[in-house]
């Protein structure tokens, strides 16, 4: 676990360097859990949620876009529920003084339990080879019988307790668990309480006149209260979903772990609105289709799971995670919800306004029941900047350090480097750039020998570089570096738009 974690610190560390992610504020000392995205952060950030949108809108006739404002009318978040109920049940440790989210807690401690089973199916599966059964050893294995049956006990109490508020059974079953603070090993704990995880402000000229509203917790909402709008103005017949990616705000009890958990995050969301009674079957299709487009993002299929909810919001009908291999576990990357028809029909009834569908050929009004497919863009930055990182040490004996960032989501596609600083190479160049800066993002550079701008390129993800050379000047030909090979081939200059086109495309 700790070379993960110092894995986990050597991303950090390498995101701030080499201009991907700052900490937000930091000549005032940071602000907690707060990020901006530097140089090449930021063209990342853009080239998936420019794949993301494409893949959405544009791959799809029956998908269309959204943007809704970030303050929206108070009463929608009454009528969503978040006014009222949502919360997070804190609780802290008196020793360390450090605060934690007490579901989360009694949660990994299941996981715990559940990795013990793993380690065991897994050693079985060594002993027996081919003839092993998994479902039966699950079933009869006596060890693997108790572990489960702790798990069991733990959610028929934990869950229940959550649903009915019972805070002090929450704490209760902390204690029994022997729960400890991961800072100061020890049980001393305080009472449960909830915490409301919504930032609030004013919206008026003085005080008096003011009323409260709040910064956005998810951006769904958006979506929702303009479903008509978009059905009538986009001419769209059900099944049809709406997209949108935006910023969403959440006071969170624990925002550690770097981009994992921020109070400041962007999603990138479509809720697809369908016909009561077809929506598990549009369920079943968004989670295969949501995994195969992180399957395309050439990140191998072993780092990803689903997590199906044994809780389910009280909203859902069926609920699963795509889960990621962070350095820090297994974790949430994009949840896959069948809301119901509990949306449309809380907004039709606070607003006293129909929210409803007209099926032409049935010639009925129904309230569309809605699936949800719900994504952290931060995260999934995360876990593209995780799964790239790389430290190779190379046949001459020195080390590098590499992002191996797929080609069509890379900051910066292509480098173009003169070798030297004179004989006419940097006009040269010149040339090339401003050919190649309208066909992709490039970057130029000519200072420090090729080999360190080489690494540079290197640690900031640029999956090719050209070289211009004193033989550029005789056969118009130059070198095309590959990133990940490091492998070099003499192109000549006409052939750079196609062959780099070629290389980078999805």
């Amino acid at each position: 676990m700790a070379s993960n974690e110092d894995l986990f610190k050597k991303i950090i560390s390498h995101a701030k360097e080499y201009g991907f992610v700052f900490p937000s504020s930091e000549i005032y000392d940071g602000l907690s859990a707060v990020y901006d995205y530097g140089p090449f952060g930021v063209e990342l950030k853009n080239n998936i949620k420019e794949y993301w949108w494409k893949s959405m809108t544009q791959f799809h006739e029956n998908i269309v876009g959204l943007d809704s404002a970030i303050f929206m009318h108070p009463m929608v978040w009454k009528a969503s529920g978040h006014v009222d109920a949502f919360s997070d049940p804190m609780i802290d440790n008196k020793d360390s003084k450090k605060r934690y989210r007490a579901d989360v807690l009694i949660e990994d401690h299941i996981q715990k339990t559940e990795d013990k089973i793993s380690k065991e199916v897994e050693k079985a599966r060594v002993r027996f080879g081919a003839t092993f059964d998994e479902k039966m050893y699950r079933e009869t294995n006596p060890r693997v019988k108790d572990y489960q049956s702790k798990i069991d006990a733990i959610k028929h109490r934990f869950y229940p307790a959550l649903d009915r508020n019972d805070l002090a059974d929450v704490r209760l079953l902390i204690e029994e668990l022997g729960i400890v603070c991961p800072v100061s090993g020890t049980k001393n704990w305080t009472e449960v309480r909830q915490f409301n995880l919504m930032f609030s402000t004013q919206m008026g000229s003085v005080n008096e006149d003011a009323s409260s509203i709040y910064l956005r917790p998810e951006t769904a909402q958006g979506i929702f209260v303009n479903f008509l709008n978009v059905q009538k103005s986009a001419r769209m017949k059900i099944p049809f979903g709406i997209a949108q990616i935006g910023k969403a705000f959440r006071n969170e009890i624990v925002a550690r772990q770097f981009l994992f958990r921020m109070r400041e995050f962007e999603q990138m969301e479509m809720q697809y609105f369908v016909k009561p009674g077809e929506e598990l079957q549009w369920y079943e299709f968004w989670k295969t289709e949501r995994m195969k487009w992180h399957l395309s993002l050439g990140i191998p299929a072993s780092k990803y799971r689903f997590h199906d909810h044994d809780k389910l919001a009280h909203y859902a009908n069926a609920a699963a995670d795509i889960e990621f291999d962070f350095p820090i576990g297994f974790k949430e990357i994009e949840g896959i919800h069948s809301r119901t028809d509990f949306d449309l029909n809380a907004h039709q009834t606070h607003s006293g306004r129909k929210l409803q569908y007209f099926d032409t050929e049935a010639n009925e009004s129904f309230v569309p029941y809605v699936v949800e497919t719900s994504i952290g863009l931060d995260r999934t930055f995360l876990a593209i900047l995780s799964h790239a990182y790389r430290e190779e040490k190379l046949d001459d004996g020195s080390e590098r350090v590499v992002l191996s960032i797929p080609a069509f989501l890379a900051p910066i596609k292509l480098a173009i480097l003169p070798l030297i600083k004179k004989d006419g190479l940097p006009e040269k160049a010149r040339e090339i750039m401003e050919v190649m800066k309208y066909e992709t993002r490039c970057y130029y550079e000519e200072k420090d020998t090729i080999g360190r701008r080489y690494r540079r390129m290197d640690a900031i993800g640029t999956p090719y570089c050209i070289t211009i050379d004193h033989q550029t000047l005789t056969d118009n030909t130059v070198t095309l570096r590959d990133r990940d090979s490091m492998k070099q081939e003499r192109i000549n200059v006409s052939e750079i738009p196609g062959v780099v086109k070629k290389k980078i495309a999805k």
